[in-house]
């Protein structure tokens, strides 16, 4: 069912261009499971089942994203490693620029919704993101 939902966003985000606007962003807050990476060749991974997920905050143009680990009461496990980056239009499109001690990239913001975003880097690789919905065992 989550990836016929999925599929369905992925459809609707499709048929109504690409346009993303600045008010769409404040949908990256949050948990995400990546779903799904598409290689520069067209080949393609799905993920069915995550043992980490990526957290993102954003204010304003400044963001950072890191890795959490779901537990089964409901809460995060996490470290103080985050990626921190900038957002910024550029040809139409958002950008997301990454920058650490060892590295620069960036990522392109492809869609956006509220349960679903893609992103594709420079190599050509698209990341395919869901909204990550936490499990309380303890319910």
């Amino acid at each position: 069912m989550r990836k016929l939902v999925s599929w369905s966003t992925l459809i609707i985000l499709l048929g109504c261009g690409d346009t993303i606007s600045k008010t769409d962003l404040a949908h990256l807050n949050g948990y995400w499971e990546i779903e799904k990476v598409t290689l520069a060749d067209g080949k393609t991974k799905e993920y069915t089942v995550n043992t980490t997920v990526d957290l993102i905050k954003l204010e304003g143009t400044k963001g950072f994203r890191k890795k959490v680990n779901p537990k089964l009461d409901g809460t995060f496990e996490t470290s103080n490693d985050a990626e921190f980056f900038e957002i910024s239009p550029e040809d139409g499109r958002f950008i997301l620029s990454y920058k650490n001690e060892l590295s620069a990239w960036k990522e392109t913001l492809l869609g956006i919704s509220e349960g679903y975003f893609e992103v594709s880097n420079e190599a050509g690789i698209r990341y395919m993101y869901t909204r990550f919905i936490p499990i309380n065992a303890n319910k």
